[in-house]
C-alpha cells in the first residue's frame, strides 16, 4: 500500500500539459461560435420549421404505403439496389487494386503509386462523381450505381489493404514447405483468412452507402433523394414527413441486420 502511494506522489505532473490543451481547446470553440449567424434566420425560417414537424407527425400513409413505381417502397428498395450493386461493383475492383498496393506482397514502388492513386480517387466526394457520371450516361439508377461503385473503391482498398498485410504467413510457410502450389496457397491459405474480413468490410460499406444512395437522389441519380427535395421545394411537408420516416426505418433494418452479420463474421 506505501509503495503504491509512494508512486502516485513520485508520477510526474501534467498539469501544466492539461492547462494547455484546455486552454487551446477553448480558443479553438471561441473561435468556432464567431462563424455562427443567427442574423438569418427569418420569421418564414421558422414557420417552414414548424411545418416540416408537422409533416414528420401527420405522414402521407398512402404515399408511404404506395407500392406503385411511383410510390416510397418501390424507391426506397430502388436505393438499397443502387447501393447493394455499386457496392459489389467497387468491390470487386478493390480487391486487385488492394493487393497491388500491400508493400508485403508487390515491390514498394508499385505499392506506392498503387496508393497515391487510391488516395486521388478517395478525396472525390460522391456528389462530384454523380454530377460527373449523369453528363456520361444520362440522370437515373446506373448513374447512381457507378458513382457508389468509385466512391466504394477507395475506402475498401484502404481495409483490404490492412487485412492484406495482417496475414499469418507462418501459415502459407508451412504450407510451402509441404510442397503445395501457389494456388493451393490462395485456395487454403489465404482465402480462408480473408474472405470473412473482406465480406465483413463489404457490409460495412453498404451500410454506409444506402445512405449515399439516399443523398445522389437530389442529383438525379435515381434513388429517394429526388422525390425528397421536389417534395421540399413544393412544401409538401407530408409527402417529406413519410419519405424521411420510410427512409429512417430502411436505414435502421439495413444496420441492425448489417451488424449482428458482422459481429458473426468477426467471431468466425
Amino acid at each position: 500500500m506505501m509503495t503504491l502511494e509512494k508512486q502516485l506522489h513520485n508520477a510526474p505532473k501534467n498539469n501544466r500539459y492539461l492547462l494547455m490543451v484546455t486552454v487551446i481547446i477553448l480558443l479553438l470553440f471561441t473561435w468556432s461560435i464567431t462563424a455562427l449567424n443567427f442574423n438569418n434566420i427569418e420569421q418564414s425560417g421558422m414557420v417552414i420549421a414548424s411545418n416540416l414537424v408537422k409533416g414528420l407527425l401527420n405522414p402521407d400513409l398512402d404515399l408511404l404505403f404506395d407500392f406503385t413505381s411511383s410510390g416510397i417502397m418501390y424507391l426506397l428498395m430502388e436505393t438499397i439496389a443502387i447501393a447493394f450493386l455499386g457496392t459489389i461493383i467497387g468491390s470487386i475492383l478493390a480487391i486487385p487494386l488492394a493487393f497491388l498496393s500491400a508493400s508485403s506482397i508487390v515491390p514498394s514502388l508499385v505499392a506506392y503509386i498503387i496508393r497515391l492513386l487510391l488516395i486521388v480517387v478517395r478525396t472525390v466526394p460522391a456528389l462530384v462523381y454523380g454530377l460527373m457520371l449523369i453528363r456520361v450516361t444520362g440522370p437515373g439508377p446506373f448513374a447512381g450505381v457507378l458513382t457508389i461503385a468509385f466512391v466504394s473503391i477507395g475506402m475498401l482498398s484502404k481495409l483490404f489493404v490492412d487485412a492484406i498485410e495482417d496475414l499469418d504467413t507462418d501459415v502459407l510457410e508451412s504450407m510451402a514447405s509441404l510442397g503445395c502450389s501457389t494456388m493451393e496457397k490462395i485456395r487454403y491459405g489465404i482465402i480462408p483468412q480473408l474472405f470473412s474480413m473482406f465480406l465483413s468490410i463489404m457490409i460495412y460499406r453498404f451500410d454506409m452507402n444506402l445512405r449515399e444512395a439516399s443523398v445522389l437522389g437530389l442529383v438525379g441519380a435515381g434513388g429517394i433523394g429526388a422525390p425528397l427535395i421536389f417534395a421540399m421545394n413544393g412544401y409538401r411537408w407530408t409527402e417529406v414527413g413519410s419519405i424521411l420516416i420510410g427512409l429512417v426505418l430502411l436505414i435502421l433494418i439495413v444496420e441492425l441486420f448489417s451488424n449482428r452479420l458482422r459481429s458473426k463474421l468477426v467471431r468466425g
